[in-house]
């Protein structure tokens, strides 16, 4: 049991997503980029939509 309980608190830190850095929360906030990221994802599935009715 003990070994057990040596192991999950070993690794505990492993299972938490590391914190965004102020640059990457930045990106995911600016609005510019958000509107150009939602288009080029729109456009890339209108692409394979035409592709697959032609």
């Amino acid at each position: 049991m003990e070994k057990q309980n040596r192991l999950n608190t070993a690794n505990k830190d492993e299972f938490y997503p590391p914190f965004p850095t102020r640059w990457t929360r930045f990106w995911r906030t600016f609005v510019p980029v958000q509107l150009y990221n939602f288009f080029r994802l729109n456009l890339k599935i209108m692409m394979i939509v035409v592709k697959g009715h032609s």
